[in-house]
């Protein structure tokens, strides 16, 4: 066991002050809207000393009391903490008393459920699960705690990530029915609803944090990605998210799918919120070397990069492989590449993904997932305490036991199906696999850049809005089974941000991303501010609106 070491808050004393200061309100004015502000100015009015995160963490806890089991019954909530209130409270001593540990303190924030938490359950969202204490903290989790944040909940999230148990490689129609539960479902959490449209999806993995955050059930939130759980979630729902560069962030005490392309990130409604928690999240962890390609790249204050006119000569590459399913949608990107070139970017229009790198994605995921799941699966069940799945093996025996009362026939197909497809991980095919063909894709995208002399490519997240929850599940590569850049982001390690660029004519989100090298996650966010502000694309969710409660006075 690796011990955590405390660090410093993100940004000094004096960095925090002008933080603050320069979001002070005036005289005039003495409310803050929980849905809109941002952490700049939840400090700003902490600042005054007559609002507290008590409050503030109250204001939230009645948005999911009103709309998460009640109303619209989001149900994206898996288990409120008990001591949310206590915390902030505690938080709210330190501050009187003269402590601020940097701008998270006091901040409530929504936890996926894949995320080890000492002192409430950490399920992944399996009932087989229900009832686990991890014995750690995930390394995340301890940054956010240590960095003053307030947990407010554990979140929803397909079952084991999603790929978890998947049929994603299977060909026969018939295969992908009987083994794809819909997105944003659990045998833990069950059903999460899209808050923009009840009969959608709020997307994969991290639909639960998604939701959620759109919801504003908190402050922001922290999700995973394997091959677009946090974008995915991020278009859905209209909201921010980042897939960071990989080694970025630690997936430390994180319940993995697939530590070769695992990765943790953000999601906020606003990109400066999303820059204030990125800060806290990076750091060297011993017990994830895959942390020190970021020594040296990493930043503990990103949010120096918020400024207006970071697009102004910056070379934009249009990926138009990802568009061409949805009228709408490219209606809307079209719109954005506008914006782009107002904004004074250089657009290089179209950039063609090669055909090798677009068709090498679904096979390389499936066998990369599957085999990699089974294996790391096991050794994370083999940490925790007595009366839980200790392998992958028992997992899928228990899911199609009948005396389990399994909630998901699904998932149970899906969980055996992946247990014939995998391979074990010294196995020469896995090894190829993971040494060579990984790399190839790897060098192969970074030549996209290099061949074009782009600074980032850009493309709409998602080629669809949000699906019908009832919508027959396809094949992945069918005929209206909808693309992104997906796995290709995760199989090349490299960042990708999702910023709101507008609204369907039926009222669903739809978002643009703008995807760097390794580690330009500084100029990808410099980039969505500078989107955000020329557009303010972000809608409050019509299902979740306003509540008197959520203007404080202070």
């Amino acid at each position: 066991m690796t011990l955590f070491r405390p660090r410093l808050a993100s940004i000094s004393a004096i960095a925090l002050l002008a933080f603050t200061l320069a979001h002070a309100p005036d005289a005039q004015s003495a409310t803050l809207d929980v849905t809109s502000a941002t952490i700049a100015d939840v400090q700003a009015a902490f600042a005054t000393r007559k609002l507290s995160s008590e409050k503030l963490t109250s204001a939230y806890l009645a948005r999911i009391k009103a709309y998460d089991k009640q109303g619209p019954a989001i149900n994206a909530v898996i288990l409120v903490n008990p001591n949310a209130i206590r915390e902030a409270r505690a938080m709210d001593r330190e501050r009187r008393a003269g402590k601020v540990r940097g701008p998270l303190h006091g901040i409530p924030v929504l936890v996926k459920d894949n995320y080890n938490t000492t002192d409430m359950p950490t399920t992944a969202g399996s009932q087989l699960l229900a009832g686990s204490i991890p014995p750690t903290d995930a390394f995340v989790v301890k940054q956010l705690r240590e960095a003053g944040a307030v947990i407010v909940a554990k979140v929803n999230m397909n079952e084991w990530a999603g790929s978890g148990g998947m049929v994603n490689g299977a060909k026969d129609p018939e295969v992908v029915k009987t083994g794809r539960a819909p997105a944003g479902f659990s045998t833990q959490g069950l059903q999460t609803l899209n808050p923009h449209a009840l009969d959608r999806v709020p997307s994969s993995s991290s639909g639960g944090t998604g939701a959620s955050v759109a919801a504003a059930f908190g402050q922001f939130g922290i999700g995973t990605d394997t091959g677009g759980s946090v974008r995915g979630p991020s278009s859905a729902n209209g909201i921010v998210g980042l897939k960071t560069s990989y080694g970025l962030i630690s997936r430390a005490g994180i319940v993995p799918l697939a530590l070769s392309l695992d990765t943790a990130g953000p999601m906020a409604r606003n990109v400066s919120d999303l820059a204030a928690v990125l800060g806290v999240m990076t750091g060297i962890d011993p017990a994830d070397p895959t942390t020190q390609m970021s020594a040296g790249k990493a930043e503990t204050d990103y949010t120096k990069y918020l400024k207006p006119g970071a697009l102004k000569g910056q070379r934009i590459g249009v990926a138009r492989d990802f568009m061409g399913a949805d009228p709408a949608v490219d209606k809307i990107t079209e719109n954005a590449i506008a914006t782009l070139k107002a904004l004074g970017a250089e657009i290089v229009d179209p950039i063609k993904i090669p055909d090798y790198l677009l068709q090498a994605r679904g096979g390389i995921y499936e066998l990369l997932v599957n085999s990699e799941f089974k294996a790391q699966i096991t050794e994370y069940l083999q940490t925790l305490k007595p009366g839980f799945p200790r392998s992958f093996d028992e997992v899928v025996a228990l899911a199609n036991d009948p005396a389990t009362n399994y909630r998901s026939p699904q998932k149970a197909f899906a969980l055996k199906y992946s247990q014939s497809r995998a391979v074990d991980l010294n196995s020469p095919t896995y090894l190829a696999l993971r040494n060579q063909a990984l790399p190839t894709i790897q060098a192969g995208v970074a030549a996209v850049f290099v061949d074009n002399k782009i600074d980032a490519l850009f493309a709409p997240t998602n080629s669809r809005p949000a699906a019908p929850i009832a919508e027959p599940p396809k094949p992945l590569g069918a005929a209206g089974g909808g693309d992104s850049p997906g796995s290709l982001t995760n199989e090349s390690w490299l960042p990708e941000i999702v910023i709101p660029a507008g609204m369907t004519d039926d009222g669903l989100p739809v978002t643009v991303s703008f995807i760097g090298t390794a580690f330009s996650e500084p100029a990808l966010i410099g980039y969505a501010y500078d989107f955000e502000q020329a557009t303010k694309a972000i809608k409050l969710p019509k299902n979740t609106p306003p509540l008197k409660s959520d203007v404080i006075n202070y």
